[in-house]
């Protein structure tokens, strides 16, 4: 019988990537972690021996802990914030059964920008409407959930980089930035090793609309549609990116479980 207290690796399969996501806490000792340095899509290392630490990261949120084999570092640490009132599960078999599980994405931890005060902190042109909106959704959704994000003059996104230690996105001459016919959400998702079938179709439904070739999904047009008409609601583009999120995370549940669904005038009437 599972423990009250436990998620399995299928079960947090499903929540990853979308807003229900918990906070995911890798509390591997640095030996074990440095033997397998990756991560699991959203998550961030903490140690084990700090648990006032971790509950102020927390802040009450619930939270799944991973350890290398879901046994005594996890089990101990979920135990111990429930015992707090904080809703914590611990990831049945740790990280070994996340690395067996067939269609897992592992983040390398090599990817991940040097963080700025706790997060990650990226920097693009203004005016934002396909890439430079899908990346940030898919950075908070997959990689890095506290992720702040700068907008500013095109002119200026190489001095705001250097000034701020921000990473540069979607301009040209930067590492994460369109390679090709391949943009910079694609980009994203080979460097941090998230491709899977959901993602590859909504990796082609943002390409369509953002290099204008709509003949890659009949989609393209219509996000295309969409982030013309919302970059021109929004003045800030800070809310108008907290407007985006729920587009993107509609294409995505969309894209991994709706696409089989149709509308269309009910059977046995007229229009």
């Amino acid at each position: 019988m599972a423990a009250p207290n436990e998620i399995t690796v299928p079960q947090l399969l499903r929540l990853i990537g979308t807003p229900q996501a918990p906070v995911i806490v890798d509390l591997s000792i640095d030996p074990d972690f440095d033997a397998d340095p990756f991560l699991i899509p959203g998550a961030f290392r903490h140690p084990h021996t700090d648990v006032a630490g971790l509950k102020a990261r927390l802040a009450g949120r619930a939270c799944v802990l991973v350890c290398q084999r879901g046994i005594k570092l996890s089990q101990g640490m979920a135990a111990w914030l429930r015992n707090d009132g904080i809703a914590a599960e611990y990831l049945a078999g740790g990280m070994y059964a996340w690395r067996d599980h067939a269609g897992a994405p592992r983040i390398p931890a090599k990817a991940l920008p040097e963080p700025v005060d706790g997060s990650t902190l990226w920097v693009t042109r203004h005016r934002p409407k396909i890439d430079r909106i899908a990346c940030p959704w898919l950075i908070r959704r997959f990689v890095d959930p506290q992720a702040r994000f700068l907008y500013v003059s095109p002119s200026e996104v190489a001095g705001v980089a250097d000034r701020y230690g921000a990473t540069p996105f979607d301009v040209e001459g930067v590492f994460w930035s369109h390679r090709g016919a391949l943009c910079t959400f694609d980009t994203m998702l080979d460097e941090f090793a998230l491709r899977s079938e959901a993602l590859d179709i909504l990796s082609r439904v943002v390409r369509g609309a953002d290099t204008n070739r709509h003949d890659l999904m009949p989609e393209a047009a219509g996000l295309l549609a969409i982030s013309v008409g919302l970059s021109r609601q929004f003045r800030n583009d800070h809310d108008q990116l907290e407007a985006d999120m729920v587009l993107y995370d509609a294409l995505y549940r969309w894209a991994r479980d709706g696409q089989g669904e149709g509308h269309d005038w009910p059977a046995g009437q007229k229009a």
